[in-house]
């Protein structure tokens, strides 16, 4: 059988400690007090045996409920406390009785123990419980009075003990139950303040802006995911443990809020720091804002693209005429009979340039008419597979895979990821034929563990990127080959941003060319 639910206040294991501690305290305070004789006749003055023989009881009692029946037993069951209650009281009423009725004075303690029910009851029962302990006290007394002929006196005693009891069951009533309310109130407000405190985690967590947090000696007490991304630090580590962090510490004394221009992984990556103080009483805390101010250039380049977009995909249209119209007559003047070689040689390059400079009509006219992604779930485990086949098809490459086990859920346009491939792909392939003489790759991916994003890795095993290059790698019409456009990295970082996803160049521990792309959390909603 299930116990009965008891107020509140008794789920307090502190509280009924203390409880315990009266009964078995008072029960040694008296005994000792009635054995040492200084009290004269004020305990145990009519019936000593019947005084001692009951305080030595209770105190037994009280010490084997508090070994067999502990706090935190005893929190859920109103039976047992109930038990203790009524024990306590007949306990009390035989001292009383054995020291002379009412008027020895012991029927003050027995408001003690109605203070300790209302606490411990429901008020129906606790009103109930104080009725109970009325009634006795004046059986008791009526009994005495009839065996003593002591007269009306001690009746008058019982009766106004009667009223203190009932007002003391009253007043603690009310006063449980606003501490009730109070402890109910303290609660829920600790809560919802756990609550906000997770709710601020999980955004501080995921938010862009990095942010590190400093105590009174610049330690760093919090540092979030896209700080560590954006200063490539970990995420538990200390100002001296990276040299972006290293950095950091010059910066904390600086009048100025400094802008730090590295070169990690990204092209042109530069933070930007900003401070701010918090007084946390005795604590002062620095907190310390990391921007990477790449984003306001994006977004800058993106109006000016915008505004440049319409002009140029009317003048790309203006130029295909006339450029289709200079690539047939180098065809129809290099089929004559009467061309000479030199003239041939001359039509070939109008013709190859006519053609890079198609290809580069082409690109704009696709930039220009850029659609929304259309976003779907994919698993991307078995998406490279599929890809991989549909490449490897009809050209020869050697592309291996290095997946993590497991699925890799992530949400993008796949026509899109398929264009960003195709052109790391086609590039790695180049650039490793040309250094190894064999067009291989590596793709290799995963899941971030500090975000739990998904990354896709298009290694090659070509002479790499470096130096004024690096910066400008995906820049539009940037290009080191002699008949590239200049457009092929320029457009995957166009289409990983619409997805929200981010692309940028390394080199690995082993000095091979690696493009990264990191790619938005699949429960994110693009």
């Amino acid at each position: 059988m299930a116990p009965h639910p008891i107020a509140p206040l008794t789920h307090s294991k502190p509280l009924l400690n203390i409880y315990y501690a009266f009964r078995i305290g008072l029960g040694f305070i008296l005994l000792l007090l009635f054995l040492s004789g200084r009290t004269g006749k004020a305990l145990g003055g009519l019936y000593p045996d019947l005084f001692f023989w009951t305080c030595g009881s209770w105190i037994i009692m009280a010490t084997l409920s508090l070994a067999f029946f502990p706090a935190q037993k005893l929190i859920h069951s109103l039976h047992r406390i109930t038990s203790f209650l009524v024990l306590d009281v007949v306990a009390l009423l035989l001292l009383i009785h054995a020291s002379g009725g009412v008027d020895s004075g012991f029927g003050y303690l027995l408001l003690v123990i109605v203070a300790i029910s209302s606490i411990f009851m429901r008020q129906r029962m606790a009103i109930m419980f104080a009725t109970m302990v009325s009634l006795l006290m004046i059986a008791q007394t009526l009994y005495l009075v009839e065996s003593l002929n002591l007269g009306g006196k001690p009746i008058f005693s019982a009766g106004v003990l009667g009223i203190l009891l009932f007002i003391t069951a009253f007043t603690f009533q009310r006063l449980t139950q606003k501490i009730q309310l109070s402890n109910e109130h303290a609660i829920q407000q600790r809560l919802y303040a756990e609550h906000l405190q997770r709710l601020a985690q999980a955004i501080v967590a995921r938010m862009r802006t990095g942010i590190i947090v400093l105590d009174d000696q610049n330690k760093i007490e919090l540092m979030n995911t896209a700080a560590s991304q954006l200063l490539g630090a970990n995420v538990n580590a200390q100002l001296d443990d990276n040299p972006a962090l290293g950095q950091l510490r010059k910066y904390l004394t600086a009048e100025d809020e400094p802008t730090l221009r590295q070169q990690r992984s990204d092209a042109g990556l530069e933070v930007r720091f900003s401070r701010a103080q918090l007084n946390l009483g005795d604590h002062n805390r620095q907190v310390v804002f990391v921007e990477d101010t790449r984003t306001i250039a994006q977004q800058a380049q993106q109006l000016k693209l915008a505004s440049l977009g319409r002009l140029t995909a009317s003048i790309a249209h203006e130029i295909r005429n006339p450029l289709g119209a200079i690539s047939h007559a180098a065809q129809l003047l290099q089929e004559s009979d009467a061309i000479t070689q030199i003239d041939k040689r001359l039509c070939d390059i109008i013709y190859q340039h006519a053609k890079r400079v198609n290809q580069i009509i082409e690109n704009t006219l696709a930039l220009s008419r850029r659609k929304d992604p259309q976003i779907s779930l994919i698993d991307l485990h078995p998406w490279l597979e599929q890809f991989i086949n549909n490449y490897t098809s009809h050209q020869q490459a050697s592309i291996r895979l290095e997946l993590e086990p497991g699925p890799l859920p992530l949400r993008i346009d796949t026509t899109n990821l398929q264009q960003i491939l195709v052109n790391l792909v086609d590039n790695g392939l180049r650039y490793s034929k040309q250094q190894t003489g064999e067009a291989k790759l590596l793709l290799r991916g995963g899941i971030n563990q500090s975000n739990d994003n998904v990354f896709l890795e298009v290694i090659d095993f070509g002479p790499g990127i470096d130096g004024e290059q690096l910066a400008q790698i995906f820049e539009p019409f940037y290009t080191t080959e002699e008949l590239g456009t200049g457009l092929g990295l320029y457009i995957c970082k166009e289409l990983c941003e619409i997805n929200q996803a981010s692309l940028y160049y390394f080199k690995t521990n082993r000095g091979e060319s690696c493009f990264r792309i990191d790619f938005p959390h699949h429960l994110r909603m693009i």
